[in-house]
């Protein structure tokens, strides 16, 4: 009873003025919502079956440290590139919300 009160209450959404693309936005949250939980379920599963190799999750290690040590100039550098856009974003925002309030000053 409660489901067919919850799809009432959509399509009653989608006809009180509110426009379709609200029921469709809950409809992208639900199906985003369903895949998380869908991914961290596999994922416990994943790490259940490893807790019991241990020796396989060693061998991961080895060969994540491995990979993670030959490309260590590339990691470092997309790491230091990605920081630096980062920068660059924050500042940009802050001149676009200074530039916002001035503007909002300005009016009054």
């Amino acid at each position: 009873m409660a489901h067919s009160h919850g799809s009432k209450a959509i399509k009653g959404m989608a006809h009180s003025g509110h426009s379709h693309h609200t029921a469709h936005g809950m409809g992208k949250q639900i199906m985003a919502g369903s895949v998380a939980t869908v991914t961290v379920k596999s994922g416990e599963k994943l790490m259940s079956k490893l807790a019991k190799h241990p020796v396989l999750i060693f061998g991961l290690g080895v060969a994540v440290g491995y990979v993670a040590y030959k490309y260590r100039k590339e990691i470092v550098s997309s790491v230091g590139k990605a920081t630096d856009a980062g920068k660059d974003f924050v500042l940009q925002q802050k001149e676009n919300l200074e530039d916002i309030v001035a503007e909002t000053q300005e009016e009054s």
